[in-house]
């Protein structure tokens, strides 16, 4: 038991040393020795404990991997955070920018961890990751730090937005908006769906190698993408 006065107790920070090792020997795994390797009998032997030891932390191999991609989303969310913070706290198109590109730059040396946080993986089922587990949560932060961005550009100048949108988006969008209380019209949350597609887009063809064919260098290739993103946000692109 804990207070606010005495803090965890013995127990408590034992199990908490012990959650973080088993995260830890689970992402060394994932990054040595790919997905396939991440098992409990063999976190259990870097560890030097047996598999059904484990099962007092995390009831399932999924209920581990659902634990550590949200830790490394978060890792990921709090990197583009920072990076968004030099460009300043006013300066929203200049925190955009700098946001999309150290979110390019922080997958690029993490691409192991990019497959397994947005990618379909070994782990789960292959119909995305449930919506009250941990990975979600932090998905939803990870997209706070851009859509707090979007918005504020947004109320510190309207950009251009469809009149109608259609039906079929609409009641997908619209109980987003109302859930989260996010002050966009709908309009305004297809612009950030379809900015976060191109961007999102042209980072994941990179780190899985599909501009290989015709493209060596994909910088050109992200920053034409980011300059279209900012003529339709109608602000001014502001080279890297």
């Amino acid at each position: 038991m804990t207070s606010a006065t005495t803090g965890p107790s013995r127990r408590e920070r034992l199990r908490a040393a012990t959650v973080a090792e088993i995260l830890t020997t689970a992402h060394r795994l994932l990054v040595t020795d790919g997905p396939t390797a991440v098992t409990l009998r063999a976190i259990s032997r870097e560890m030097g404990m047996t598999a059904p030891a484990l099962y007092r932390y995390y009831p399932s191999l999924e209920d581990l991997m659902e634990h550590l991609r949200a830790q490394l989303s978060d890792e990921c969310t709090a990197y583009i955070a920072a990076e968004m913070d030099k460009a300043g706290p006013v300066d929203s198109p200049g925190r955009l920018y700098q946001g999309a590109r150290a979110f390019r730059t922080w997958s690029k040396a993490h691409p192991i961890e990019f497959a397994e946080i947005f990618a379909a993986h070994e782990h789960g089922a292959g119909d995305g990751h449930p919506e009250d587990g941990p990975s979600h949560e932090a998905g939803m932060r990870f997209a706070a730090v851009f859509l707090n961005e979007f918005i504020a550009l947004w109320q510190r100048q309207r950009f251009p937005i469809a009149e109608h949108v259609s039906e079929e988006l609409r009641v997908q969008l619209q109980p987003f908006l109302d859930q989260f209380g996010v002050p966009l019209p709908v309009g305004a949350l297809q612009v950030f769906l379809s900015a976060w597609i191109r961007l999102y887009g042209a980072v994941a063809l990179e780190i899985f190698g599909h501009l290989h064919f015709g493209i060596a260098d994909v910088t050109p290739v992200f920053e034409a993408e980011l300059a279209d993103v900012a003529a339709r946000l109608g602000v001014e692109y502001q080279a890297p």
